[in-house]
């Protein structure tokens, strides 16, 4: 589940793809995520110009290192 703070970042996300669906023209959108430090990713969208977001992260229980120590059984990657 999504936390509510990131639904700005979705209808803006919405927003420029109406606007490039609606144009009459080629177009182009790039959506980037990394990690920065602190527990936060960066998210930069490309669409004409560059949209930057910067959000909390905290990986899900089942992936950090702890739960592991603790016994819970590692998810593997599909």
């Amino acid at each position: 589940m999504i936390p509510e703070q990131h639904r700005h970042i979705l209808r803006k996300i919405e927003e420029l793809y109406e606007d490039l669906f609606s144009h009459d023209g080629y177009g182009q959108m790039e959506l980037e995520m990394r990690f920065l430090k602190k527990g936060q990713k960066e998210i930069i969208i490309r669409c004409g110009k560059d949209y930057r977001y910067v959000v909390d992260f905290t990986p899900p229980a089942e992936n950090r290192p702890e739960a592991v120590r603790r016994g819970a059984t590692p998810v593997s990657p599909g």
